[in-house]
């Protein structure tokens, strides 16, 4: 079961970096409403903006740790349950403002992910 989990932390790892470090000033199919990069997104879910900072702060410690966790298993379960709280969040967000299911697949993903990262046996 570990090399599952860290396939697992591997893709959300270097998934949050893809969107925070690659992706952010880049239009995706995944934006909220029609937000052409990460801090329109985050305007058009009403959210102020140093809440992106603090965000993009959060998800890339979680998907540090999750990376950093293959090697110190210690780092896994905080860093997983800090990525799937952020997920619920952004979940919350594409509902409060009726974004089509589509734009919520990313973070439902990486929420199913994070989930089982932390509660399947290692």
């Amino acid at each position: 079961m570990s090399y599952f989990q860290d396939i697992l932390q591997l893709v959300a790892g270097l998934g949050i970096y893809n969107v925070w470090l690659l992706r952010f000033k880049i239009r995706t199919a995944y934006r909220g409403g029609n937000a052409g990069n990460l801090k329109e997104e985050f305007a058009y879910y009403g959210l102020p903006e140093w809440s992106v900072y603090v965000i993009g702060f959060l998800k890339l410690t979680a998907a540090t740790g999750l990376l950093a966790g293959i090697f110190l298993p210690l780092l896994v379960m905080p860093s997983a349950i800090l990525l799937a709280t952020l997920m619920a969040g952004a979940l919350a967000m594409h509902v409060k403002v009726g974004d089509p299911f589509k734009k919520s697949v990313p973070a439902l993903s990486l929420l199913i992910i994070s989930l089982l990262i932390a509660f399947l046996p290692a």
